[in-house]
């Protein structure tokens, strides 16, 4: 079991950053991937960025490659989602999930453990 709390969330003005904590708690493994994805009203989850809990193996989505950053810290059970130029079109819910994934997946239904989710606004 793996218990995920999401926190950084909040209203930030288009061309803004925010930087997403998630804290981990429960066994990870080596393959354990964890990832970032987020929800608009009226829109499916959408994939954001993932990283391999061991280091290294990072991947991201289109819409955010070279504006956000997936980073952890082992040390404090704690994956962070910087996120710089901000755009109205990142306003969603952003929810932190965890799974035994090896290899970069976007696929949500393969991460087996997920936080409530922080909401993050962008204003123009």
């Amino acid at each position: 079991q793996v218990q995920l709390v999401e926190s950084g969330g909040g209203l930030v003005q288009a061309g803004g950053s925010l930087r997403l904590s998630c804290a981990a708690s429960g066994r990870t493994f080596s393959d354990t991937r964890m990832g970032w994805f987020r929800q608009a009203p009226g829109k499916e989850r959408e994939f954001v960025a993932s990283i391999l809990w061991s280091g290294g193996s990072t991947d991201y989505s289109n819409s955010v490659k070279g504006r956000f950053t997936i980073s952890r810290d082992n040390t404090k059970n704690l994956v962070y989602l910087q996120m710089n130029s901000l755009k109205p079109e990142d306003t969603a819910v952003y929810y932190c999930a965890a799974g035994r994934q090896y290899w970069p997946t976007a696929t949500a239904a393969e991460y087996d453990y997920w936080g409530q989710g922080t909401q993050v606004t962008v204003s123009s």
